[in-house]
């Protein structure tokens, strides 16, 4: 069976990475916005990053993504500043700037870590139904 290329595997791992942070905390499928705390259904929200997707090291960092409104993420570029500031009250300070320091790391995944990443939130995903 030939592989599939392997941007293609990075999107499928964006998407179902995105379902996953989106769902995680929504209570009867309503998620609140990390910045702001406007409540929506998940599937109308985002997956906001803090450190930019860019970087590879902090992309899929659980603690890096967190659910945001569109306003928030796309509008006001990510309310970097808030958002930073609400993960050091939630995760401890020095969060924000570990995850800062963590996304100047460059970090290469192999085909096989995506595919297992996938697979991964493939199944929690699976516990949320």
């Amino acid at each position: 069976m030939k592989k599939i290329p392997r941007s293609k595997l990075i999107k499928k791992l964006d998407k179902v990475f995105s379902l996953y942070i989106r769902q995680r905390y929504a209570k009867n499928e309503i998620a609140q916005c990390f910045t702001c705390g406007k409540k929506d259904h998940y599937k109308r929200l985002q997956c906001g990053h803090f450190q930019s997707r860019k970087h590879y090291s902090t992309r899929w960092d659980e603690i890096n993504c967190q659910v945001q409104c569109a306003g928030c993420n796309v509008f006001k570029y990510g309310e970097q500043f808030i958002f930073g500031k609400n993960l050091d009250l939630q995760f401890g300070e020095g969060c924000s700037e570990s995850l800062y320091n963590k996304a100047k790391k460059i970090t290469k995944y192999s085909y096989d870590e995506i595919e297992d990443l996938i697979n991964k939130y493939n199944l929690l995903i699976k516990d949320f139904n």
